[in-house]
């Protein structure tokens, strides 16, 4: 079986199974010979015996094998033989064989090693001795190893390449051997074995091996043991061949001393002794210099990683994480845009990183680099890292308080608010583009200010940003400033006039003088129907701080955009009832201008296109005559004026259906007019009388019963409702079952 290792006609992976078989065949074969020693077989016998094998492969697996029993009876010391084993280890030369056959000895000599508490230790040797034996074993193999590249035509290149890369481990498992030795202390492995390992990486100019061993480097020994030997480590990394993948080496390295620090606190002064970060930066400086060709992607995923270092070793050091975006800006410098994806990606991880780590955007809008690594992102990107931002304000609640954080943070997230060179508006998808604008919206409410004057400032910063949006943008963002505004003027109600010393003072007047302009901005976009329901919020945020004017200057702008932009008779029937209902509200006007504007919505009211919406608003408008309050208006007359004009709307609704369609339509209209009726009796308006009521059931009662009226449940259903409610009130008792007692039914 030894002698069938000897071919070179198999692959190393198949090599690898002979090879695996013979192993077990030579663990029995120990047994024995330990047995033969029991029974009196003298052991330098043997191991003299086997010396005698006709051919030097299978000689060497049995002298190893032997070596094994020799060092356990302790009859040799254990540094001889391990030396002896080593040393005629050179005789075979073949590198498939000879590499194998130098595994076979690491591995039956592991447990035999005189290590610090080993059985061996003393007399059989010392540590230094174990750590001799398994470098001298670790440089043989890896020269042999190295060997065994292929410099043939392509495809056999590549296939010899990646069956090389399989035996990989038999080099690594000897600095395995290495980081467990007990005595290999700091100052052994700083003075010897981390030299020793790293002369035979550099010296071995073979990329392959130089990345695999740097990275057994990084996985085996301990990370004290990296920190305290980082200049030495750092220092190979520029002398490793140009195709060594060496941003994934320095990335583990700093992923490994990144999670050391985040362990324990109490090791973090030892990172500051040893100055690791300027160490990092100087090392990753070099490499991106001498690897001219490393693309975009390598240099920023190393910036990743020592970003990632720099914030849980020294999260205090703002510089140090503006050092780094800095350094990363330079290498983007000659790169306008990115269009590798994987660059892309990295860079948002770089920019996202500060963001998770400080979980407070205020942090990084302290960093000056921040936003110049932004410029370098694509559109697209650029959007997604603007919406990480506001998801990471959003997720921690973050106030964003001064003008001057308001104006960087608008600049980061430039690519919601405006369209960016060479992007095309039309070209989104319009979920993504309402989410998008919705999330700029949110923001707004979170940047806030008690001081007034810095909230002026904000708002003000916010408009010069906002309305640079265009169109399809000022609907969703608009509100949010005007409602960010009206919390101000609220915040500021009973202040008047100027406050004296202030170079721009926080006035309720002069608030609403911008939101006048924003809101004249919004009505050319053109958005009136926004713009109408937001001219109706200022007007009643001034009627509650009790400013006349600006409240009546804002109820004309409505009532203008409802004459000049609002066409749509839909949108004028929600406009109407909206003007209503906000003037019904307010108490601040007098009594002119009050007339003013009741006789302006009651006119447009019975203009409206269809009669039943004439009727509806008509109705409607009764509540502007009547408002419940302690000083409220209450002119009973003119309520019922309206109710009345909305009858005779109803009556002439009910004719035009009868000529169009042959039928005159449901009740519907008249019911809801009886409803008013029955409000305004409860309300105590003299004006509406029982008789009037029954009146009016009686003409419901008529319509129903014609020929033309059309049978309809819905109206039906209102009608037996409303007669049960008068029924319920005149079966109350007291003086609202008096009331209805009036009217009979």
């Amino acid at each position: 079986m030894l002698s069938e290792l000897r071919t070179s006609k198999l692959s190393p992976h198949k090599y690898y199974d002979l090879y695996m078989r013979a192993f077990d065949e030579l663990r029995k074969l120990e047994i024995f010979f330990k047995d033969e020693g029991k029974h009196g077989v003298s052991v330098v016998d043997l191991y003299e015996l086997v010396q005698h094998a006709g051919n030097i492969l299978p000689r060497l697996y049995l002298l190893c094998t032997v070596g094994s029993v020799y060092i356990k009876s302790k009859e040799a010391p254990a540094k001889e033989v391990l030396k002896d084993l080593v040393e005629m280890c050179h005789a075979v030369q073949h590198p498939l064989r000879g590499l194998f056959v130098r595994s076979y000895l690491a591995q039956i000599s592991r447990d035999k090693l005189p290590d610090i508490g080993s059985e061996y230790e003393g007399d059989d040797g010392t540590v230094m001795d174990a750590v001799e034996f398994v470098l001298q074993n670790f440089t043989e193999m890896n020269k042999l190893w190295v060997r065994m590249q292929h410099q043939g035509p392509g495809r056999v290149r590549e296939k010899q390449e990646k069956e090389r890369n399989e035996l990989r481990d038999l080099v690594g498992k000897n600095l395995h051997v290495l980081s467990q030795i007990e005595g290999v202390d700091l100052e052994m492995y700083k003075e010897t074995v981390l030299p020793r390992v790293l002369e035979q990486v550099v010296n071995c100019k073979d990329d392959l091996s130089q990345y695999y061993l740097m990275d057994c480097i990084i996985q085996v020994f301990p990370d004290e043991y990296h920190l305290q030997t980082l200049e030495t480590l750092l220092g190979a990394c520029p002398q490793l061949q140009p195709t060594v993948d060496i941003k994934t080496v320095l990335s583990r390295l700093m992923d490994r001393l990144s999670n050391y620090a985040a362990s324990s606190a109490d090791v973090l002064p030892e990172f500051l002794q040893v100055e690791a970060f300027g160490k990092l930066s100087n090392a990753i400086g070099k490499v991106i210099e001498t690897q001219v060709d490393m693309p975009a992607v390598g240099a920023i995923t190393l910036y990743v990683s020592l970003l990632t270092f720099t914030l849980r070793v020294h999260p205090d050091r703002l510089d140090y994480v503006d050092l780094v975006l800095g350094a990363c800006v330079k290498k983007l410098s000659n790169i306008p845009k990115l269009d590798d994806s994987r660059a892309t990606k990295q860079v948002v991880a770089l920019l996202s990183a500060p963001l998770e780590k400080y979980n407070d955007i205020v942090t990084a809008l302290t960093l000056s680099n921040y936003p110049r690594v932004m410029d370098h992102l694509d559109n697209g990107t650029n959007k997604v890292m603007a919406m990480v931002i506001i998801q990471s304000i959003m997720k921690n609640n973050t106030c964003i308080s001064t003008a001057d954080k308001v104006e960087v943070l608008f600049e980061l997230i430039k690519g919601l608010i405006k369209d960016m060179d060479g992007s095309d508006v039309d070209e989104l998808d319009e979920d993504d583009f309402k989410d998008e604008q919705n999330s700029v919206a949110r923001l707004i409410h979170m940047l806030y200010n008690n001081e007034p004057e810095e909230m002026l400032k904000i708002i003000c910063t916010v408009r010069k940003h906002t309305m640079a949006g265009g169109p399809k943008r000022l609907p969703f963002t608009v509100p949010s400033l005007v409602f960010s505004a009206l919390r101000l003027v609220r915040q500021l109600q009973g202040q008047e006039g100027d406050i004296v010393g202030e170079e721009v003072p926080a006035t309720p007047k002069k608030i609403f003088q911008l939101l006048t302009q924003i809101i004249e901005d919004l009505s050319t976009v053109p958005s009136p129907e926004l713009a109408l329901r937001l001219s109706l919020q200022c007007a009643e945020a001034a009627n509650d701080g009790d400013l006349e004017h600006v409240a009546y200057e804002f109820f004309t702008q409505a009532f203008v955009l409802y004459e000049e932009e609002i066409a749509d008779s839909k949108a004028q029937v929600t406009a109407i009832h909206l003007i209503v209902g906000t003037l019904q509200r307010m108490n601040v006007f007098g009594v002119e201008n009050r007339d003013t504007l009741t006789h302006k919505a009651t006119g447009y009211s019975a203009r409206l296109l269809k009669k039943p919406d004439q009727c509806r608003a008509v109705y409607a408008c009764s509540h502007l005559f009547w408002v419940d309050d302690q000083d409220g208006v209450k002119d009973g007359e003119r309520v019922l004026l309206c109710l009345k004009r909305a009858l005779r709307i109803a009556n002439a609704a009910q004719q035009m259906a009868n000529v169009a369609r042959g039928s005159s339509g449901p009740v519907t209209l008249f019911v809801e007019i009886l409803n008013k009726y029955l409000y305004f009796f409860e309300k105590g308006n003299q004006q509406i009388t029982g008789a009037a009521i029954q009146g009016l059931i009686e003409l419901i009662n008529t319509e129903k019963q014609s020929d033309s009226a059309t049978p309809d449940s819905a109206s039906d259903a209102f009608l037996a409702s409303t007669m049960r409610y008068i029924q319920f009130q005149r079966q109350k008792g007291g003086i609202m079952g008096e009331k209805f007692e009036s009217i009979k039914l």
